[in-house]
């Protein structure tokens, strides 16, 4: 079978990434290097440092990548694309105009000859108390019609502001992994796990951390890393998923 591929949290569109072109070019110069090896493509959150559709408008910009996974699925490659909780608030606009395959929960799929469980990972870790107070206000879908009525304008650069401030404040937390057991997405898996012993790979993305762990002799914990800093993918060719870092040779 031709390969799988899994990436997550590239943030393109951050205010707090100098170089945005770039940033955007080097994941469409990945997809450009898979392509003729691959089947599908999982996109596990945060692509965007902030989306959100309006009935007519959608954020501007992100025209290489948008056109570069309409091409991918033009060709029949599947572009499955989670919402992380930077870009959680999609519409349709990508399904329609893209072609992706969106997904806004867990997913649990049999791929070649292993099972998986993926998800973007944030409000697995029910130690984080005030986070999931705020996403649960995020997901609400009265809150999400509030914000819709702000005029773009006001509510895409509030977004994108917000997401800023975000990624200054965490900074120095992001690529921290205190050990599995202390870990919230590492415990969730470990007890979904007994509801779904024969899981193959747990994979995640959200923590900006390249981790990959057993969690017992046959499941694995993963965690994708990102493409701010990392650029850490999956390559799985239907028995085996194994965890590479990309070069791009095109930025110089």
């Amino acid at each position: 079978m031709k390969k799988i591929y899994f990436l997550s949290d590239a943030h393109l569109g951050s205010w707090a990434i100098p170089d945005g072109r770039r940033q955007e070019l080097r994941v469409v110069h990945f997809l450009d290097q898979i392509e003729s090896e691959a089947s599908a493509v999982y996109m596990l959150g945060d692509m965007f440092d902030f989306w959100h559709e309006y009935r007519y408008v959608v954020p501007k910009g992100f025209t290489r990548l948008l056109g570069k996974i309409s091409a991918l699925t033009d060709k029949g490659i599947e572009v499955h694309f989670f919402t992380g909780n930077h870009d959680l608030w999609c519409g349709d606009y990508l399904e329609k105009e893209c072609g992706v395959i969106l997904h806004r929960e867990m997913l649990l799929i049999k791929l070649g000859e292993k099972n998986f469980c993926m998800a973007h990972g944030d409000g697995l870790d029910n130690t984080e108390k005030h986070y999931l107070i705020l996403r649960s206000i995020f997901h609400n879908k009265i809150c999400q019609k509030m914000f819709a009525a702000v005029h773009p304008r006001w509510g895409i650069g509030f977004g994108q502001k917000w997401a800023r401030r975000s990624r200054l404040k965490h900074e120095i937390m992001e690529g921290f992994f205190d050990g599995p057991e202390k870990d919230g997405i590492y415990r969730f898996s470990k007890e979904l796990l007994k509801s779904y012993p024969d899981t193959d790979y747990f994979i995640y993305g959200h923590r900006h951390v390249d981790v990959d762990l057993m969690l017992n002799d046959r499941s694995r914990f993963v965690i994708l890393g990102d493409w701010v800093t990392k650029f850490t993918y999956g390559e799985f060719d239907g028995t085996t998923l194994a965890i590479k870092h990309f070069q791009d040779n095109l930025l110089k």
